[in-house]
């Protein structure tokens, strides 16, 4: 029986276009860009061209995009380099409730430097309300991030709205893309995006790879001092099999993105439809209709997620409770208590994530199994049965 992938959010396979376009690199193309021999000059230009592809994929000129090892590296280089750099215009940001757990540590680390940092809270839906947001600046305010949407929960944020905000108020404007690169067209001019955190993995491209936007005219401080690659803001010699890989990913997804999410859109809706007709005190978590096209996100009344998890993987089902980066710890998501669920709500959630290589027996399946499932287990909880009594 076929192995069924439900959890794209997590972790996507690469693509194997892109492993065909990354092989020379591993051996033939072998140099290092900052070599002043032919060799050298092959991976230059290799490292402009992707450059120049990646700038492509999100409307931004090539000398604005820095390679990193991940949206987590991102980040951090965007956070704390530019909180550091500008810190003599002011020592306050401002980040939503629901963002990434990278984005809470990174803020937690900042606020043990001194800065200070706000964080804006969200409707029953994860989302963003931006008079809330704006009622939060100050005049010391030189930050804001707020990610492009939910890993989680697939709520799309009004990120051209808190843009426009930003720009009128003369603040940095950070987002971590991650979860909607893919799957909704990123454009930094049109939405006043100064500063955005990028992965490889999350359009079909290597791990280990990232990409940190930063717009002309704004600075950093750089966190990793050595040879002064990546105009001395990221020193280290550049990963060239993994900067072609990612590159390589976006000019596909650029392509191929309008058709995937046309049917992801399907596969969602359909998840959504069946389960919540078919499963009794079932609920949709994130916003009904400004989600991401891949996402379907629930939960069910007397059980607890991690039960269901266990139970699809025995059926080959692979699914998720929730973000990845935070699958190790006990605590229920903080994206899910700040929609204002209690933690017995919380631990009851389920993720379907979709992607590239779904078919359409991948979600019968899943809405075949899920009900049988949830019956199944609510038939051995003492508390669900005597609170249906």
């Amino acid at each position: 029986m076929r192995e069924v992938y439900l959890d794209y959010q997590s972790a996507k396979p690469v693509d194997p276009r892109v492993i065909e376009e990354m092989m020379p690199y591993f051996h033939d193309l072998f140099g290092n860009p900052s070599s002043l021999h032919k060799v050298g000059d092959v991976a230059t230009d290799a490292l402009e061209q992707s450059r120049k592809r990646i700038a492509k994929f999100i409307n931004a000129d090539d000398d604005e995009i820095l390679f990193t090892s991940g949206a987590t590296e991102s980040s951090n280089m965007a956070l704390i380099g530019y909180a550091l750099k500008n810190k003599k215009k002011g020592n306050h940001i401002v980040i939503s409730e629901v963002e990434h757990i990278s984005i809470h540590n990174i803020a937690k680390y900042l606020v043990s430097l001194g800065f200070e940092v706000s964080t804006v809270p969200v409707d029953q839906f994860g989302r963003v309300r931006v008079e809330k947001l704006e009622r939060r600046l100050t005049d010391k305010t030189i930050l804001i991030s707020v990610g492009y949407a939910s890993n989680e929960i697939g709520t799309v944020q009004p990120i051209a709205e808190i843009g426009k905000l930003a720009k009128e108020r003369n603040i940095a404007f950070h987002t971590d893309a991650v979860a909607a690169e893919g799957l909704i067209d990123l454009d930094v001019e049109r939405d006043n995006i100064d500063l955005m955190s990028l992965s490889s993995n999350d359009i079909y491209g290597p791990k280990g790879v990232g990409v940190l936007y930063m717009k002309k005219g704004y600075r950093i401080n750089p966190l990793i001092i050595g040879g002064g690659q990546e105009r001395g803001l990221r020193s280290g010699t550049e990963n060239m099999p993994g900067i072609v890989g990612m590159s390589a990913a976006a000019d596909i997804m650029a392509k191929e993105m309008p058709s995937e999410v046309e049917r992801f859109r399907g596969y969602r809706d359909k998840a959504i439809t069946h389960i919540l007709e078919d499963v009794p005190d079932s609920h949709l978590n994130g916003h009904p209709t400004e989600r991401l096209a891949s996402n379907a996100h629930f939960r069910f009344d007397g059980i607890e997620g991690e039960g269901m998890l266990l139970s699809l993987k025995d059926l080959g089902v692979s699914v998720s409770t929730g973000s990845a980066c935070t699958s190790k710890t006990l605590e229920p998501s903080h994206t899910l208590i700040a929609t204002g669920l209690v933690h017995e709500e919380a631990h009851g959630s389920l993720q379907l994530s979709f992607g590239r290589f779904n078919i359409d027996s991948d979600v019968d399946r899943a809405i075949e199994t899920i009900p049988q499932i949830v019956a199944r287990l609510r038939g051995l909880s003492p508390i669900y049965v005597a609170r249906r009594r």
